[in-house]
């Protein structure tokens, strides 16, 4: 790999270690805590499940908790369909789960990702489009993720791979003002052999008329991968979100 981009790769990623080292001395930081299964069925089937759990402080005020699963199939080797379902729960930031809570809701969702690779460079384009049954009503949203990953010191995704990973992702609904919500994040990230683990942070904003909003916080992400052995290993992080 040429040695100038790799040397880049590390800057951005001590750049990111230091954002995420100094807002932790911010009152302002919350948590973003991901717990991912991910697996093989049959043939090109698979499945992934995931807990959520976010708070406006670190690890405090808690206010946000979500559980979804989904069915993936693999159409080829850069091309893959996922149709998935899932609870959300959201309340008001004053405290830690405070009732009565702002929303409810359960979700539907359809979603293709394409994956591009450039050397040790990964590409992931992902189209979401989501189908939203809240406590506020029938809402429609279409989502669109970058994600860039490049690991350190080996070619692949691979058992004991230090990577970094950098995306943004963008919000849209079908009712003005159309965009919603926008999702910048970086971070750094060791592959065991069947766990990921993963530490970033993320800024979320959240566009509204009269109150916009953006929220910082440090993200946690544990992904088991419980995919049998002769299933070829998987060259992308399987980020779902």
């Amino acid at each position: 790999m040429n040695t100038k981009i790799c040397k880049s790769s590390w800057f951005l990623s001590f750049i990111c270690f230091f954002f995420i080292i100094n807002d932790c001395f911010s009152a302002n930081l919350g948590t973003w805590n991901i717990f991912n299964t991910r697996g093989n069925i049959i043939n090109n089937f698979g499945f992934m499940s995931e807990f959520q759990l976010r708070s406006y402080s670190f690890y405090d005020e808690f206010f946000y908790y979500e559980l979804k699963g989904g069915i993936n199939y693999a159409l080829s080797e850069n091309f893959t369909f996922l149709i998935g379902t899932g609870f959300y729960h959201t309340f008001p930031q004053s405290g830690n789960f405070v009732t009565p809570s702002q929303q409810r809701e359960l979700r539907t969702w359809i979603e293709l990702t394409s994956k591009q690779y450039l050397d040790r460079f990964n590409f992931e384009h992902r189209y979401r489009m989501e189908q939203r049954f809240t406590s506020n009503g029938y809402k429609n949203r279409y989502r669109y993720r970058l994600l860039f990953v490049i690991p350190f010191n080996n070619d692949g995704l691979i058992k004991n791979t230090i990577y970094s990973a950098i995306f943004e992702e963008v919000f849209f609904t079908n009712l003005p003002p159309y965009f919603e919500r926008n999702r910048i994040f970086a971070g750094i990230g060791y592959k065991f052999d069947f766990l990921t683990f993963q530490l970033g942070y993320i800024y979320q904003y959240d566009y509204k008329l009269n109150d916009p909003k953006g929220n910082s916080f440090l993200q946690f992400s544990f992904v088991f991968d419980v995919s049998s052995k002769d299933k070829p290993e998987m060259k992308t992080l399987p980020m779902h979100d």
